[in-house]
């Protein structure tokens, strides 16, 4: 792909994490231990069965460690170079990765996705259901566009509900439409069969978008996914674990997959390892095998990487586009994805999805690939207004707080299989480590 006349292609960087004490960055050293309190005592009770995290303050991390197991074939108790399976967390990148499109002036909000995937142009949306139980369409009122692509409310949907609409985004073995999917065109093929659940901008699902937007990433570069996130953020940020799977040599350093439920003998809570393979057979989520590159790089949910990498990823946004000298977007840029672009009717009808912390709600809005934090007092929430943050679903977690300067990674992989019975008790880590990182922020 041809640069922009007179940009540079942006050098790679030193990956050492520049490090600080707590009380040097205003944290309490003593209130800060309740932090290694409650990820300890979450995974001795195995309800992980290991985990990472990572916390830093102006661009300097006060707090990297590892709990419990989180990677079994390291040969140690604990690997802070653990890689871990993303999976939604994936989402963000992609969206830096969209930016870099947008500074180049590939697309624009307004457009409508269809100047980009042709294939999109006949797109009719679900109306209802007969009384024969077969589905009516009906036209779009307007094309879905770009900007809608980019926060989940352009109609498209994942697959995994009951709506009459779900069955279009499953193949007959039950697997949604990315990983049914051989390819990203075969993937879009099959989408622009599908009608959309609701006309657009007039509801927030969780969706296929972010998949899509990997697609369209590779029709504007004319790069693979891969290639083009590793040239253009990867690379540059010096995130050198950061990829779509895992190469032979990092092989021992892949985070263990924990399957988490109730024990039958005294209802205690165990962890239990098990493979990438158990999950794809159990058709959860995501699942594929890691080990080897994927025929569908999913923008929205099929990337790894360690808290460290993440870590420069997010201090990136905090800096305005740039880490350690190198730049990779313009501040206007991660103003653009980090700024809520919901209607305000939009998040005051939403209540807290029970799966995703990070929904649209009251106080809580959605940028481009990531919420945001509008009114933390209404969303329930320490950190500063304007917090970009998302999460994965085997556990993995971030926020970046632009008011205090915060970056926090936490890293985990816990899975349930379907049948299994839900552990009696439950800490969910991603929720209050917040209470427990702000509750130590004294200046």
């Amino acid at each position: 792909m041809a640069l922009l006349a007179g940009i540079a292609p942006a050098r790679a960087q030193c990956t050492e994490l520049v490090t600080a004490a707590p009380k040097a960055m205003g944290f309490s050293t003593e209130r800060l231990k309740r932090l290694d309190t409650l990820i300890r005592q979450a995974v001795d009770d195995r309800q992980y069965g290991g985990a990472v995290v990572l916390l830093a303050r102006h661009g300097k991390v006060v707090h990297l460690e590892s709990y419990g197991e989180p990677n079994l074939t390291a040969g140690t108790a604990g690997d802070k170079n653990s890689i871990f399976r993303l999976y939604s967390m994936s989402k963000p990148l992609t969206g830096a990765a969209m930016m870099l499109l947008y500074e180049e002036g590939k697309w624009s909000p307004k457009d409508p996705i269809s100047k980009f995937i042709p294939e999109f142009a006949s797109l009719k949306v679900f109306k209802d259901v007969d009384g024969f139980g077969q589905i009516r369409l009906e036209e779009l009122e307007h094309a879905p566009t770009m900007r809608e692509l980019m926060t989940h409310t352009a109609g498209f949907i994942y697959g995994g509900g009951s709506s009459p609409v779900d069955p279009f985004y499953r193949d007959q073995q039950g697997r949604g439409i990315v990983n049914g999917s051989p390819t990203l065109h075969a993937m879009i093929e099959r989408l622009a069969k599908a009608p959309l659940l609701y006309q657009p901008s007039t509801r927030w699902i969780y969706s296929v978008s972010v998949d899509i937007q990997g697609y369209i990433i590779e029709k504007l570069s004319g790069m693979t996914m891969p290639e083009f996130l590793r040239r253009r953020l990867f690379e540059p940020l010096g995130m050198q674990d950061t990829n779509f799977y895992v190469p032979k040599e990092k092989w021992n350093r892949l985070a263990t997959l924990y399957r988490v439920r109730e024990n039958d003998k005294g209802g205690a809570i165990t962890a239990e390892a098990v493979s990438d393979d158990d999950l794809t057979k159990a058709n959860l989520g995501r699942g594929r095998d890691f080990h080897q590159e994927p025929s569908l790089p999913s923008g929205g949910g099929g990337m790894v990487s360690t808290a460290a990498d993440y870590f420069r990823f997010a201090q990136m946004l905090l800096n305005g586009g740039e880490l350690n000298g190198v730049r990779v977007l313009a501040p206007s840029s991660v103003k653009l994805m980090m700024s809520d672009h919901l209607p305000e009717s939009m998040t005051s009808a939403y209540e807290s999805d029970p799966v995703l912390n990070n929904t649209p709600r009251l106080g809580m809005g959605y940028g481009y690939d990531g919420a945001v934090v509008v009114d933390p007092g209404k969303a329930d929430v320490p950190m500063g207004k304007g917090s970009y943050l998302w999460e994965g679903g085997l556990g993995t977690w971030f926020w970046a707080d632009p008011v205090n300067d915060i970056v926090f990674v936490g890293m985990v992989q816990r899975t349930q299989f379907p049948g299994d019975k839900a552990p009696p008790t439950f800490t969910d880590l991603q929720e209050l480590s917040r209470a427990v990182v702000y509750q130590a922020l004294l200046e």
